[in-house]
């Protein structure tokens, strides 16, 4: 029992000693082997010298820049952006570092697209990188009616890309509306004048034999009275023609009727 006790001892203080020279060869080994390599400094936002500066104190160079740089919105122009291998690799010393350099903030400029319809204009801003924001509208006498105005941001400036720009459309001007009056019974040649002399225009106007009713007095009208009527619109009259009777009664209204102003809700 003894005897197997000791055996026993023996081997444990064996495992010992062979435990620690192991770690004793592993921890020199470690040593040996990183006593040759270092880990890589971070040279973001830094120039192109600081950054050579930065890692020559560790051991290892510039390699070099990469031709096209990158975008940036947080680091300045002429600054790293971006390195290879990344911040905290173990590298060799003497390794070298490559670096890419920032351009700035992405920037495009708005299009000029006044005078165009709204899809080419949204395809014009679209082939810049940009969106169509808010569509406006404003009156205009010089534009066809769906045509670009102008944009905000104004045509030439400089924003980041997929920015909303906002359009203005021309609108046609309103055309100004009055009630119709009523003419029937009234004498033709005597409300022509003050018709015309107030920008409104006859149609048709035809002749037609009514008994009991004196020449020139009208018959009939369209619009109607009390419909919307514009300067632009035609007025159709039909009136008593010179043969009938010379001595029939004619009920004729005693003062020209007036085109009533255009009220709000008629523009």
């Amino acid at each position: 029992m003894g005897k197997l006790l000791r055996g026993l001892v023996y081997l444990a203080y064996g495992f010992v000693v062979l435990l620690v020279f192991g770690l004793a060869a592993y921890t020199s080994f470690s040593l040996f082997v990183r006593s040759g390599v270092t880990a890589v400094p971070p040279v973001e936002g830094l120039t192109r010298a600081e950054a050579t500066n930065r890692l020559a104190d560790q051991g290892l160079r510039l390699r070099g820049v990469e031709d096209q740089g990158r975008y940036s919105e947080k680091v300045r122009v002429g600054r790293v952006v971006r390195q290879s291998p990344d911040p905290r690799t173990l590298v060799k010393r003497g390794s070298g570092v490559t670096v890419v350099l920032s351009l700035g903030p992405q920037r495009v400029d708005v299009p000029e697209v006044a005078t165009r319809s709204l899809p080419a204009a949204q395809a014009a801003l679209s082939g810049s990188g940009l969106t169509v924001g808010t569509i406006l509208g404003a009156y205009s006498t010089t534009l066809a009616t769906g045509s670009v105005v102008t944009t905000d941001p104004s045509p030439g400036s400089t924003i980041p890309p997929s920015t909303p720009v906002n359009v203005l459309l021309a609108l046609s001007v309103p055309t100004e509306r009055f009630v119709m009056p009523d003419l029937v019974y009234h004498d033709y040649e005597g409300l022509r004048p003050y018709f015309e002399s107030h920008g409104f225009r006859f149609g048709s106007v035809k002749y037609e034999r009514y008994e009991g009713v004196s020449a020139g007095v009208i018959l009939r009208q369209f619009p109607l009275p009390g419909h919307p009527v514009t300067k632009q619109d035609n007025i159709s009259l039909v009136v008593a023609t010179a043969d009938t009777p010379a001595d029939s009664a004619t009920p004729t209204a005693p003062t020209t009727p007036v085109l009533p102003p255009p009220t709000p809700g008629d523009r």
